[in-house]
């Protein structure tokens, strides 16, 4: 805290006003005032971004968040005003004016003071004018300094809002319908992630938070609902990267009667619509995994390419030949291929996982579908009527990063029961990722639910590619970060 803009908050309590102040009425937002005609009356506020002052004249610049403004003070006009204002306004501050809008000799919008209120009086130096917040941690740490002095970080997460808002009309334009589901779960099912566990108090009972809302969603399937969607808050114990954050957004949805195939089919439409309303254009430019900017086209059809043959492509090594754990390490160390994670205790499922995300999907660019996952990589998919080993399951991968993974429904109340057995297995044996036991979703499943096929995408995700950030933490305002401990 500055210490002389404290004496300079007490200075005007001094004299009985009140740096912090309740209210203003303001008539234009600073955009608006600054396309009115010239000689309009207006009563604008802001933060001070900018003062020059020379002799008897003061230029401000004030900024909200429609952009900035110039206003005009002048001696004359305000009489002792004007030094008192000068003497006690800093850059930061929040100040309020009634006067006349006109155009300067150089063409500037501007607002001639008649009168001014100090709204809220800055005590700590906000960012330098010209160059802003260019420290990546402080931009995460302090994101109102980044919003506050860069133009692109508001923009940005102006985009992120209106995505969400232009995605919800599209669901319910299609007869889908938003529900909530709980975060705090007895069983952290939906997916194959470790999750945050907590202690429920009045209850004396440990819970999970959710790592996916997947089981609930399907849930309201059983009761009846035909279409339904959720954006998400959902959070994962594991690994932090560019690409993975444990706290993350994503929206589900789940249809009744669909597959997998239809859900292909949606997506592209979802995709195509939204990025031409809000971008103008199917093709815009991402960046890759190198950070380097490259155009992807989603204009439908995507290209459609099995797991198998994705890794096989990628490194030779046929999964559909390696039906263990163990065959398919022996296989990788043939091969000579090694991952950065322990391999010696995975299930055969999150080892074909880890060897997908590796190895393949960092080289697939442009929008395309991965296809027919091995079924002890999907305890929750349907098996394929034409290939019980694999499953009715697709991902959408854009730019090397998972934006959307989806499946027909396992409706068949023993066979899920099995699935989550063999998972059980898994876990006991170390796999920390293997998924949960949910017996109630069991149970919901024994009362009968319709043909249907799920859906998930990660928000954060998509809009960092539309937003080209090659890094999560850039498209949430607020990530989670280690407290500075100096």
């Amino acid at each position: 805290m500055d210490s002389f803009r404290q004496k300079k908050a007490e200075a005007i309590r001094s004299v009985g006003g009140q740096p912090y102040a309740s209210s203003f009425n303001r008539t234009h937002a600073l955009l608006e005032a600054k396309n009115l005609k010239d000689g309009t009356e207006c009563a604008v506020a802001g933060r001070v971004m900018l003062c020059r002052a020379m002799g008897k004249m003061a230029f401000l610049t004030l900024q909200d968040h429609t952009g900035r403004l110039q206003i005009a003070m002048k001696k004359d006009a305000m009489g002792e005003e004007f030094k008192k204002a000068l003497d006690v306004i800093d850059l930061g501050d929040f100040i309020g004016i009634k006067g006349e809008r006109f155009t300067t000799q150089k063409g500037e919008p501007t607002v001639m003071v008649q009168e001014w209120t100090m709204l809220t009086k800055a005590l700590r130096q906000p960012p330098e004018k010209w160059q802003g917040v260019k420290d990546q941690e402080t931009s995460w740490r302090q994101r109102y300094l980044d919003l506050m002095s860069n133009h692109e970080t508001s923009e940005r997460f102006l985009f992120r809002s209106l995505f969400l808002k232009k995605l919800r009309e599209f669901y319910w334009s299609k007869e889908f319908v938003e529900v909530e589901t709980p975060v705090l779960v007895n069983a952290a099912s939906g997916a194959l992630a470790e999750p945050f566990a907590t202690h429920h108090n009045a209850y004396d009972l440990d819970v999970y938070l959710r790592i996916a809302p997947e089981t609930h969603l399907k849930e309201c399937l059983v009761g009846g609902f035909d279409r339904v969607f959720e954006v998400a808050r959902c959070f994962r114990n594991e690994g932090l990267d560019p690409s993975h954050l444990q706290d993350f957004t994503m929206v589900e949805h789940y249809a009744a009667y669909w597959d997998y195939r239809k859900n292909m089919e949606f997506t592209e439409e979802m995709l195509s619509t939204l990025l031409s309303g809000l971008m103008g254009a199917t093709k815009v430019k991402i960046p890759n995994r190198d950070g380097k900017l490259i155009e992807v086209d989603f204009a439908p059809p995507w290209p459609r390419v099995t797991v198998r043959d994705a890794i096989f492509t990628a490194c030779k090594v046929d999964i559909d030949q390696e039906d263990t754990a163990d065959a398919l390490r022996t296989a990788m160390k043939k091969h000579k291929i090694e991952l950065d994670v322990p391999v010696a205790k995975l299930g055969r499922g999150t080892l074909v996982d880890q060897l997908y995300k590796k190895v393949s999907r960092p080289s697939i660019i442009q929008p395309t579908f991965i296809m027919q996952h091995p079924l002890d990589l999907s305890p929750l998919a349907r098996r394929s009527d034409d290939n019980p080993l694999v499953t009715d399951r697709f991902q959408l991968v854009v730019g090397g990063w998972e934006i959307v993974n989806a499946y027909s429904e396992l409706t068949d109340p023993v066979d899920q029961a099995g699935r989550f057995n063999e998972q059980v297995k898994a876990s006991d044996a170390g796999d920390h990722e293997a998924h949960r036991k949910d017996d109630d979703f069991v149970k919901a499943l024994e009362y009968g639910c319709p043909p249907a096929s799920g859906w998930g995408m990660g928000v954060d995700r998509i809009v960092a590619l539309l937003t080209q950030q090659t890094n999560l933490r850039d498209v949430i305002l607020f990530p989670l970060m280690k407290p500075n401990r100096t």
